[in-house]
C-alpha cells in the first residue's frame, strides 16, 4: 500500500517552536514519513504508512502530556487514488437515516469530505418515512376519532366521527413527504463537503468501498448506518400471500376488512390500538404469553385490558405454523400451546409485526472482518468502533438501543472520536423511551426484575393512577406510575410509567437519573396540582407514607 497523507487541524500552538516540536513528536512515531506543522494555520500535513500507524497513533503521540488537541482530521491528498479518477474522502457513511444525517451534520462541522450512500429506502430512512413520523401521526389521528365516540364523564354523549380513511393516509403521506425534505434534504442541501449518492454500497476493503458493483469510493474512514427492516419469520405460505410490514401498511389508503398482526411487541401494539379506532377489526396473534413480553406482567396485563376494552381480538401462546389464500380470504393455520389446532380466516390484511432485524445482508462485512453478535448486529464498543480499526457503526445496524433519537447520538459520536481524537462513550443509563398505546408506557433506567439480576439493593414504590388528583379529575384512572430507588443512596434506578400521555413524565425522571436528585428531593419538591407530573411527586412519598392519608398538595 502506498503512503497516505493527511491533515490534522491541532489547537493548543501559540508559536513557530510549538509547531517545530509537534512535528517531531511526529517523525519519532513509527510509520510517519514527514510532518510540516503551521502555528499560523493551526495545522499539520503528515504522510504515513498506514499499514504501520494510524491516524489515532499520531493523534495520540500530539497530545501526550500537552496541551495540543488534535480537533480535526480529514484527508490532505487523494488516497491511494485509482487510475480511474475515483474521489478520495475523509468519511464513508453507509446509509441514509437518522444515524447518517446526524454523523453527515458532525462531519460538515469539522470540515470533512463525506460521502453518503442511500440504499433501499429514501433519505431519511426509516424515522420520517415508514415509522415514527407516520405512525404517530396515525396514532394522534385515531385518537381524534376515539374522543369523539367515547367519554370518561356521564353528562357527556359523544355523538362519534366520520373516518375518510384515505384521507387520513393521504395526510399522512403529505406530512412525511414534507418532514423528509425539510428536516433532512434541505438541512444538509448547503453542505460543502457532502456527496449524495443514491445506490447499494458493499465494503471492499477497510477504506474502500463500491456502489451497485460498479463505481468504487475510498475513504479514511467509513461509517455503516444502514438500520434494520422488520424480521420476517419463516412461516410455510408467508411468502406466498401479500403480506403487510410498516413499510406498506401505512400506506394502504383503502381501509382494510381487517387486520390480523403477527406480533404483539411494541410495534404491533401501537398499530393494533391505532388501527382499531380507524374502524378496522384487529386481531394479534402472539407466540409468547402475553402483550409487550419485555416489559413486566403489570404493565402487559394493563395493555392487554386496554385493548381487550377497544375490541382488540389478543391470541396469546399462538404459533402461526402455515399461511395460504383461500380465494380473498388469508387462512391461518396455528397451534397453541396444549398443541392444538386452530384454523383462522382473515378477510383483511396480514401484518408481520414479529421484531427486527439489522441490514447486515451483503454489506461486505465479512470481507473485511467486521464482528456480529449473536443477533446478527454489528458489534460496537461504547465509542461506535467495530472490531475494524477505522469502522464505525451506529443506530439500528449496531448492538445498541433501537430509538431514533440513539441513533442520531451515536452518529455525532462516532464521527467525533473518529476524526477528533477525543474519546466518547455513550451512556444508556438514564435513557428514556416510550411506547405509544394508549394507555402510554413509558420507561428509564432499570426495572424491578433487571435491578434484581444486577443484584443491586432496592425498593419499589407502585402509585395507581387512582390517587393522582389530576387522573380522578379527567375521570380516566387507568395505569400506574412505578419509582425503583436504590436503598443505599436514594437515588433512582428506574421508573416505569402507564397512564393517558405518561410519556410526557418520562424526560423528567431521566434528569433526575442523570443529575443524581434523590427520591426525597423528588418528595419534596413543589408540583403544579393538578398536573400529572405530580404523580411522581406522590409515588415518591410513597416510598415512606400511605399518600391516601395526605389532603391534596400535601408533603
Amino acid at each position: 500500500m502506498k503512503n497516505q497523507k493527511v491533515e490534522l487541524a491541532i489547537t493548543g500552538m501559540t508559536c513557530d517552536h510549538c509547531a517545530t516540536g509537534i512535528e517531531n513528536r511526529l517523525l519519532k512515531t513509527p510509520g510517519v514519513r514527514a510532518a510540516q506543522a503551521s502555528f499560523a494555520d493551526g495545522r499539520c500535513k503528515v504522510e504515513y504508512d498506514p499499514e504501520v500507524t494510524s491516524e489515532q497513533a499520531m493523534a495520540d503521540a500530539v497530545q501526550h502530556n500537552t496541551a495540543y488537541r488534535v480537533t480535526g482530521l480529514k484527508a490532505a491528498d487523494p488516497v491511494d487514488q485509482k487510475a480511474d479518477g475515483t474521489a478520495p474522502y475523509d468519511l464513508l457513511i453507509i446509509g441514509g437515516g437518522s444515524a447518517a444525517f446526524s454523523a453527515a451534520i458532525t462531519a460538515e462541522g469539522l470540515g470533512l469530505r463525506t460521502l453518503m450512500v442511500n440504499g433501499g429506502l429514501d433519505f431519511g430512512g426509516t424515522c420520517v418515512n415508514v415509522g415514527c413520523v407516520p405512525s404517530k401521526n396515525l396514532i394522534r389521528a385515531a385518537e381524534t376519532v376515539h374522543r369523539a365516540s367515547h367519554s370518561h364523564f356521564p353528562g357527556i354523549k359523544p355523538k362519534g366521527a366520520d373516518i375518510d380513511f384515505a384521507a387520513v393516509i393521504r395526510g399522512k403521506k403529505e406530512l412525511v413527504a414534507t418532514l423528509q425534505q425539510e428536516k433532512y434534504m434541505d438541512v444538509v442541501s448547503d453542505f460543502q463537503g457532502l456527496t449524495l449518492v443514491k445506490g447499494t454500497a458493499t465494503l471492499v476493503s477497510d477504506r474502500t468501498i463500491e456502489v451497485d458493483r460498479k463505481q468504487r469510493y475510498k475513504g479514511l474512514k467509513i461509517l455503516i448506518a444502514t438500520g434494520a427492516t422488520t424480521h420476517v419469520p419463516a412461516i410455510e405460505g408467508l411468502d406466498k400471500i401479500a403480506y403487510l410490514t410498516t413499510e406498506s401498511l401505512f400506506d394502504l389508503e383503502e381501509k382494510p376488512a381487517g387486520l390480523t398482526i403477527l406480533g404483539a411487541g411494541y410495534i404491533g401494539s401501537e398499530v393494533a390500538m391505532a388501527y382499531v379506532r380507524l374502524g378496522v377489526r384487529v386481531r394479534m396473534i402472539e407466540f409468547t404469553d402475553r402483550v409487550m413480553r419485555t416489559q413486566t406482567t403489570d404493565i402487559s396485563a394493563a395493555i392487554m385490558e386496554a385493548m381487550t376494552d377497544e375490541g382488540i381480538e389478543v391470541l396469546p401462546n399462538m404459533r402461526v405454523q402455515r399461511v395460504e389464500m383461500h380465494g380473498t380470504n388469508t387462512v391461518l393455520h396455528c397451534v397453541d400451546a396444549e398443541g392444538s389446532a386452530h384454523q383462522l380466516v382473515e378477510p383483511g390484511k396480514v401484518l408481520v409485526a414479529t421484531g427486527i432485524k439489522p441490514n447486515t445482508a451483503g454489506l461486505g462485512l465479512e470481507q473485511v472482518g467486521v464482528q456480529l453478535d449473536r443477533t446478527g448486529h454489528v458489534q460496537v464498543d461504547a465509542g461506535m468502533a467495530t472490531n475494524i480499526p477505522g469502522i464505525y457503526a451506529v443506530g439500528d445496524v449496531a448492538n445498541t438501543p433501537p430509538f431514533v433519537y440513539t441513533a442520531a447520538y451515536e452518529g455525532r459520536i462516532a464521527v467525533q472520536n473518529a476524526f477528533t481524537g477525543q474519546h466518547t462513550e455513550a451512556d444508556y443509563t438514564a435513557m428514556p423511551w416510550v411506547i405509544f398505546t394508549d394507555p402510554q408506557v413509558a420507561g428509564v433506567g432499570l426495572d424491578e426484575a433487571q435491578a434484581e439480576a444486577a443484584g443491586l439493593p432496592f425498593e419499589v414504590s407502585k402509585l395507581p393512577m387512582t390517587a393522582v388528583p389530576r387522573a380522578l379529575a379527567a375521570q380516566d384512572t387507568r395505569g400506574f406510575i412505578k419509582l425503583f430507588r436504590h436503598t443505599g443512596t436514594d437515588h433512582l434506578l428506574g421508573a416505569r410509567v402507564v397512564a393517558p400521555e405518561g410519556g410526557e413524565l418520562i424526560q423528567l425522571l431521566s434528569m433526575a437519573m442523570t443529575h443524581g436528585i434523590t427520591v426525597a428531593q423528588l418528595a419534596q419538591s413543589m408540583y403544579p396540582y393538578l398536573t400529572l407530573s405530580e404523580s411522581i411527586k406522590l409515588a415518591a412519598i410513597s416510598f415512606g407514607k400511605d399518600v391516601s392519608k395526605l389532603s391534596c398538595c400535601a408533603s
